[in-house]
């Protein structure tokens, strides 16, 4: 056979190798349709799945389906505390989901394939509600707190921040201060729940924040679920603020609110992780945005009191303060107007910390906690990890680890600071919120620790800011998924006596196959992800 006839016949194969897979998906795709429509008609499915293109509550159905096998999922491998004071750690009905092989595989399953099926309803709710022209904003709404109550009620995943906050609240209620002390320092405190990593590390939080969580332990009487139920009172307080004050900005701006809206607060990554992993980023991001909406009502005190408030839950929001004076005296106005409303809400910030800090009695010790942390470096952080290389190599002639990826994580915060006041001094000045998402990208970026849900930070000053193109869409989707998988991933709680590799394992094939199953497969979703010429469908939303 000659060269020419091998090439062609190599040809040929391939592309019948081709031909035979792309029937194969779509043989697949034609079953699972076939399943759909055989579901539609059956009572209780009818409720969940089939419906047309313009019903909406199918695909809020669906996520509600999918926050309680969250819910469930959460009872077997989420994180309880083993202290004495714990109501639910010794539970009995709680026993066979957290110390039995089939319990804690079958929550494992639930949970990661609840959180990927609630991203599936989230990008079917987008589809669905499209032609619901102005009520898309309420359907939304709808969608976000119907799937909110299941997890409401179950157990932290993704995250054991809470019990860090807990701790916090318990050093303070000891005397001591969480900027200079560390809850390592009191006994019990991993029976508590406070996650190793930060067992040695100042905190992130403002003094507001931490008179909170001091107020937190003692009504809670060092009952952590109490303490957990009191913590997500102000996470869901967050969500319910995110989402009043996307709609509100998108109105003034003359923009649609329900992309923004669906976009940053019906994600699963922000309700998962705001919500289930009871973070207080939500009500951090929250004041901001009130911040920004009363100052575009022109009621400027009142905007630059909800962005103290921001600063004092966590400090790092300090950076959106000068773009918040812009927002004042608009993107033209002269450096001399700039500077007088820099001036003016620099001073009331300034008052507010200050009055929070004496009432606190941590004055402004979070200054100092602000500058040295990154102590708890992540290695995946691109900072974090050139930090610590940095280290290492210094090491080997004799210097001293800590001190050398101290240097590198501080050098990087002055860049980061750089870019700040480069952003707010050049002219002519972007929009203020877009600006504040690009200072809010350069501090997360350039930081040694980067966490899965700071980038919830940036999607509603972007998203409130324009459109983008299809492709960054769709790569913020597979980000979002990325980002739940891998905190589902790595924080399951089970007990010593089975191996978490190997839960962990079987976790990330169950939630991987499901993510395929949604890009490549699913004739729903798979045209959202841009590869709806495999199965066949014709062009999805945008």
């Amino acid at each position: 056979m000659t060269r020419a006839e091998g090439t062609t016949a190599g040809g040929y194969l391939a592309k019948n190798d081709q031909r035979s897979k792309r029937g194969g998906i779509a043989g697949t795709t034609r079953i699972l349709e076939k399943l759909r429509t055989r579901a539609a008609t059956m009572p209780l499915l009818r409720h969940f799945t089939g419906g047309g293109e313009d019903s909406p509550n199918i695909a809020i159905g669906q996520g509600l389906v999918a926050s309680l096998m969250v819910m469930f999922g959460s009872w077997g491998v989420g994180w309880i505390p083993s202290s004495q004071e714990s109501l639910l750690s010794r539970a009995k009905p709680l026993l066979p989901l957290r110390v039995e092989a089939a319990g804690v595989i079958t929550c494992t399953l639930l949970l990661a394939l609840g959180s990927m099926l609630l991203f599936r309803a989230w990008l079917r709710l987008r589809q669905r509600s499209e032609s619901q022209g102005p009520a898309a904003v309420k359907v939304i709404v709808r969608a976000i707190w119907t799937w909110s109550i299941p997890l409401f009620f179950s157990f932290p995943i993704l995250s054991k921040d809470v019990y860090s906050y807990l701790g916090q609240g318990r050093l303070m209620h000891a005397g001591l201060s969480p900027y200079s002390d560390w809850v390592s320092q009191l006994p019990g405190w991993f029976a508590q729940g406070s996650d190793s990593l930060w067992a040695e590390s100042s905190s992130p939080y403002g003094p507001l924040f931490l008179m909170y969580a001091r107020f937190t332990y003692f009504i809670s009487g060092a009952v952590p679920e109490y303490g957990v139920l009191m913590m997500r009172l102000i996470a869901v307080g967050g969500v319910a603020l995110c989402a009043y004050t996307v709609v509100a900005l998108a109105k003034i701006s003359g923009r649609g609110a329900a992309w923004p809206l669906w976009i940053s607060v019906a994600n699963p990554l922000f309700l998962l992780n705001m919500i289930s992993g009871v973070h207080n980023d939500g009500l951090m991001i929250g004041g901001v945005l009130l911040g920004f909406l009363l100052v575009a009502r022109k009621r400027f005190l009142l905007g630059i009191l909800a962005v103290s408030a921001a600063i004092a839950i966590k400090p790092i929001v300090v950076l959106v303060l000068p773009f918040l004076g812009i927002a004042m005296v608009g993107r033209h106005a002269t450096l001399g107007r700039k500077m007088l409303a820099w001036s003016f809400a620099g001073s009331v910030t300034l008052g507010v910390m200050a009055l929070l800090g004496w009432a606190s009695g941590l004055w402004f010790g979070w200054i100092a906690a602000m500058a040295s942390a990154g102590s708890a470096a992540f290695p995946y952080a691109p900072v974090g990890l050139l930090g610590m290389l940095a280290g290492w190599i210094g090491t080997l002639f004799g210097g001293d680890l800590a001190v050398i990826s101290g240097a590198v994580f501080t050098g990087f915060r002055a860049v980061s600071l750089g870019l700040v006041f480069w952003l707010a001094l050049r002219r002519p000045t972007g929009p203020p919120l877009l600006y504040s998402g690009y200072a809010l990208l350069a501090a997360v970026v350039l930081a040694p620790i980067i966490q899965p849900w700071y980038l919830l930070w940036l999607i509603p000053f972007f998203a409130l800011s324009r459109r983008y193109p299809i492709v960054w869409e769709r790569a913020l989707y597979i980000l979002c998924l990325l980002l739940v998988l891998a905190g589902v991933v790595d924080q399951l709680s089970i007990g010593q006596w089975f191996s978490l590799l190997w839960v962990r394992i079987f976790a990330a094939v169950i939630g991987l196959a499901y993510m395929g199953y949604l890009v490549f497969i699913d004739p729903k979703t798979a045209s959202t992800f841009g590869t709806e010429r495999s199965t066949g469908q014709a062009p999805g939303v945008r």
